[in-house]
C-alpha cells in the first residue's frame, strides 16, 4: 500500500508565500499566479480553529518538499483545490505539524523542520499581489530594480515577468521604443519566447508527412475515378465518386410524350413501334423465333425529332427507362468513361428488361485511331467497354439500346454492326404532307386567324425540320403579341418565316432614294430572269427592306419533288446560274457598267461553285467527259487540309477552267437577253418595289400576265 503524508494547517499568519502543489504532480511547485482567491467563510472559520486540524494528503516527496518551501515566502493552502486565501488577522501562533500515515508508530519531530516552520515572516515587498500588471506598474517595479527578468512573447504584444520574491506575472505591451532601453539600464535579463513547446517538431513532422498524405490523396483520387474501392459501383458514393454513371432513371417512364405527338416521321416510328410491341407482346414474335433488336441507332439532320422519339417509346413502352448523353462519360481521368458504362449495364441489367437511350453517341462513339497520338486515350477506353457491354463475352440479355446521333459518318464500323445496333433508323427532313401535320401539332394552344393555311406555309418551308416548325409557330406569336393582336394571321406567320431565313428587318436603317431604287432594280433582274426561265421555282416573295446582311431579298417556291429526289438536272443548274446572275445585269442595263456595286458578290461566289462543281464532279462538260476529278477534302483529325485535293495535271486544270468560264459567260447572256427583251416589265415591277418595299407572288405574276410575257427558249 502507497505511503502518505498528511500535512497540518492552522489559521496562522505564518504561511508558504511563493509557490503550492501542482494538482496532477503533487512534487511540483506551483505558481502563485495560477492560484485562485479562495473566499468560502466557513473554510476561514475552519481554519481560525487550532484546535480542529485541516489534513492534506501528499506523497512522500511533496511533503519534505513543502516544509522546506515554506521558509522561502509565505503563503496559505486550500486543502481541496490548492486555492490562495486572502490573509486573516492572526489569532494564535500555531505551527504547522507534519504526521506520517506509513505506520502506526508516531514520527518524531525533527527539530531542523521544526526551526524552519517556525521562523519568521519575511518583510513583504510593495509589489502589485495581481498575476495581471498594469504597464505603469510594470515600469514602477522596474526602475525600483523590482523585475528580475522578462520573456517576451513571439509577438512583442506582451511579456511575462519574474520578480525579486519569485512571483510571475504578464504584461500587454504597447508600442513603446524605450522599453529595450530602460530594461537593459536596470540590469532586468531579456529573453524571447519560441513558441509552444513541441511547434518545431511538429512542423518537421509535417514537412515529412505532407508528400505522403499528397500522394495517397492522389491515389483515392484515381481509384475513385476508376471505379475502385472508394469509387465505382462498389464504392463510398459522394461528390468524389467519379466512377457511376449519372445517367437519369424511371421505373414507370412518365415523358409526357407518345407516338401521337410525333408527326413528320412516319416510318421512323413504324421501325420503333415494333420495338415496342415487342416489349409488350413477346410471345408474338418468339413464337416465330424472332429475337428482339439489341439497338436501334437513329440518325438524322439536328432537330428532326431523334431524342423526342426516344421520348416517345420510353412513354409507350412502359419498361424501365435509363436515359443518358454520351458526353457524360467522358472526363478528365482515364477510365472514368469505362467504368461508368459497366455501372449503368449493371443497373440495366438489374431491371431487365429495359430501354437505354444514349443522345449523341458520336461524343464516345467516334472511330478509334491507329495510335498515332500515342498515349491511353479516355474514349477508345470508353467505347472498348461499350462494345462489350452490348454484345461481349457474356452478352446483354433484355437490355436495349437507343441511340441518336446527327453525325453517322464518323461512328466506329464495330459500334454499327449486326448484334450492337441492328437497326438503323433514319429520321430525315419531313416532307410537305409531314410538315403539314407537325403545324398541326405545334399550333394546339395558339389562337390561329382564319387566313392560315397550314399548306401553304408547308410549300413555303422546304427542308424545315420539326424543330425549325416549331420556332416558327413560336416567332408568330411572340409577333402577333408585340403588334397587341388576339390572333395569329398568316401575316406574323409570314414575317416569322422571313425573319427566321434572312433576320430580323432594319427599318431604322437609312438608305437613300439612289441607293433603294439600285436595289429594287437589282432584285427585279432576279426575279424576272427566275420568272420566265423555264423548268426553274416559281417566285414567293420579293422584298427591298434590309435583313441581315442583304440589302433586298427575292424568295422562291422549290419544288418539293426536286427537294426529295436531290437530283437537279444541267438545265435547272444552267438556269440557276442565269438567275443568280440577273441582279448584276439589271444594274449594268439601267446604271451603266460604271455604276455597278459589290451588291453582287454572293451571286458570284453560287455561280462559280455551280459551274465547278458541274465540271467536276457532275459531267456536264464535253471536253472532261464522263470523269470526277477532284476528291473531297482530307481528315481534318490529321491534321491535312480540308481544300479539294488536285489529282489531275496543269493541263486539265486549263480546261477545267476554259470550261466553267464558258458555263459562266452562257448564263450571262441568257439573263441579259431575257431582261434586255421584258425591260418594260423590269420598269414596271422596280417602280412597285419602291413604292410597297415587299411584293408577293400573285402580284408579281400579275405583271407577266399584263405584259404578256413569255418564257425564254434557248
Amino acid at each position: 500500500m502507497a505511503c502518505t503524508s498528511h500535512l497540518l494547517l492552522t489559521s496562522s499568519t505564518s504561511s508558504i508565500h511563493g509557490a503550492s502543489i501542482h494538482p496532477r504532480f503533487p512534487c511540483l511547485p506551483l505558481p502563485l499566479s495560477r492560484l485562485p482567491r479562495r473566499q468560502n467563510p466557513s473554510f476561514r472559520a475552519h481554519l481560525s480553529t487550532p484546535q480542529k486540524p485541516l489534513r492534506l494528503s501528499f506523497k512522500p516527496c511533496t511533503a519534505a518538499a513543502t516544509i522546506l518551501l515554506s521558509a522561502l515566502a509565505p503563503v496559505a493552502l486550500a486543502a481541496d483545490d490548492f486555492s490562495p486565501l486572502t490573509p486573516l488577522p492572526s489569532s494564535s501562533s500555531a505551527p504547522i505539524q507534519v504526521e506520517s500515515t506509513a505506520n502506526s508508530t508516531p514520527s518524531t519531530p525533527n527539530p531542523f523542520s521544526q526551526s524552519l516552520l517556525t521562523a519568521p515572516k519575511p518583510q513583504s515587498t510593495d509589489l502589485p499581489e495581481s498575476s495581471q500588471w498594469r504597464y505603469s506598474e510594470f515600469l514602477s517595479a522596474v526602475k525600483k530594480g523590482k523585475v528580475e527578468r522578462v520573456r517576451f512573447s513571439k509577438d512583442g504584444g506582451a511579456l511575462q515577468l519574474t520578480a525579486v520574491d519569485g512571483r510571475r506575472a504578464t504584461v500587454i505591451v504597447p508600442n513603446d521604443p524605450d522599453l529595450i532601453d530602460i530594461l537593459a539600464m536596470n540590469g532586468v535579463d531579456i529573453s524571447v519566447s519560441e513558441g509552444e513547446g513541441g511547434n518545431g517538431l511538429f512542423n518537421f513532422i509535417g514537412n515529412l508527412l505532407f508528400p505522403f498524405l499528397a500522394f495517397a490523396g492522389l491515389f483515392l483520387l484515381f481509384r475513385r475515378a476508376q471505379g475502385g474501392p472508394g469509387g465505382g459501383p462498389g464504392g463510398l458514393g459522394g461528390p468524389m465518386d467519379f466512377g457511376r454513371s449519372k445517367s437519369k432513371f424511371q421505373e414507370v417512364p412518365e415523358t409526357g410524350v407518345t407516338f401521337a405527338d410525333v408527326a413528320g416521321a412516319d416510318q421512323a416510328k413504324l421501325e420503333l413501334q415494333e420495338v415496342v410491341d415487342f416489349l409488350k407482346n413477346p410471345d408474338k414474335y418468339t413464337a416465330l423465333g424472332a429475337k428482339i433488336p439489341k439497338g436501334c441507332l437513329l440518325v438524322g439532320p439536328p432537330g428532326t425529332g431523334k431524342t423526342l422519339l426516344a421520348r416517345a417509346v420510353a412513354g409507350e413502352a412502359g419498361v424501365p427507362f435509363f436515359s443518358c448523353a454520351a458526353s457524360e462519360f467522358v472526363e478528365l481521368f482515364v477510365g472514368v468513361g469505362a467504368s461508368r458504362v459497366r455501372d449503368l449495364f449493371e443497373k440495366a441489367k438489374a431491371k431487365a428488361p429495359c430501354i437505354v437511350f444514349i443522345d449523341e453517341i458520336d461524343a464516345v462513339g467516334r472511330q478509334r485511331g491507329a495510335g498515332l497520338g500515342g498515349g491511353n486515350d479516355e474514349r477508345e477506353q470508353t467505347i472498348n467497354q461499350l462494345l462489350t457491354e452490348m454484345d461481349g463475352f457474356s452478352g446483354n440479355s433484355g437490355v436495349i439500346v437507343l441511340a441518336a446521333t446527327n453525325r453517322p459518318d464518323v461512328l466506329d464500323a464495330a459500334l454499327l454492326r449486326p448484334g450492337r445496333f441492328d437497326r438503323q433508323v433514319t429520321v430525315d427532313r419531313p416532307d410537305v404532307a409531314g410538315r403539314v401535320k407537325i403545324l398541326q401539332v405545334h399550333s394546339r394552344g395558339k389562337a390561329l386567324a382564319k387566313d392560315v393555311d397550314f399548306e401553304k406555309i408547308a410549300r413555303r418551308t422546304p427542308g424545315f425540320t420539326g424543330a425549325d416548325l416549331q420556332n416558327l409557330m413560336n416567332e408568330a406569336a411572340i409577333l402577333a403579341a408585340r403588334r397587341d393582336l388576339k390572333e395569329i394571321s398568316k401575316d406574323e406567320i409570314s414575317d416569322a418565316l422571313e425573319r427566321i431565313i434572312a433576320g430580323p428587318e432594319k427599318k431604322n436603317a437609312v438608305v437613300s432614294e439612289e441607293k433603294k431604287k439600285l436595289v429594287a432594280y437589282h432584285e427585279a433582274g432576279h426575279a424576272l430572269v427566275g420568272a420566265l426561265m423555264p423548268e426553274y421555282d416559281p417566285v414567293a416573295k420579293i422584298s427591298i427592306i434590309p435583313r441581315g446582311q442583304a440589302g433586298g431579298l427575292t424568295f422562291f417556291a422549290p419544288s418539293e419533288e426536286r427537294l426529295e429526289s436531290g437530283l437537279y438536272s444541267r438545265s435547272y443548274l444552267e438556269n440557276q446560274m442565269a438567275v443568280a446572275l440577273g441582279g448584276r445585269v439589271a444594274e449594268e442595263v439601267i446604271f451603266g457598267a460604271d455604276n455597278v456595286t459589290t451588291g453582287a458578290s454572293n451571286d458570284f461566289m453560287q455561280v462559280s461553285r455551280v459551274a465547278r462543281q458541274m465540271v467536276e464532279r457532275f459531267g456536264f462538260s464535253k471536253k472532261i467527259g464522263q470523269v470526277a476529278i477532284g476528291g473531297p477534302g482530307g481528315n481534318p483529325f490529321l491534321g491535312q487540309q480540308m481544300s479539294t485535293q488536285k489529282d489531275y495535271s496543269m493541263a486539265t486544270a486549263d480546261v477545267v477552267d476554259s470550261e466553267v468560264r464558258e458555263l459562266v459567260d452562257k448564263s450571262y447572256s441568257r439573263a441579259k437577253q431575257i431582261i434586255s427583251t421584258h425591260i418594260d416589265i423590269l420598269h414596271k415591277l422596280a417602280q412597285l418595289l419602291i413604292e410597297k418595299e415587299t411584293v408577293d407572288g400573285e402580284e408579281f405574276m400579275s405583271l407577266f400576265i399584263d405584259g404578256k410575257a413569255e418564257l425564254y427558249v434557248a
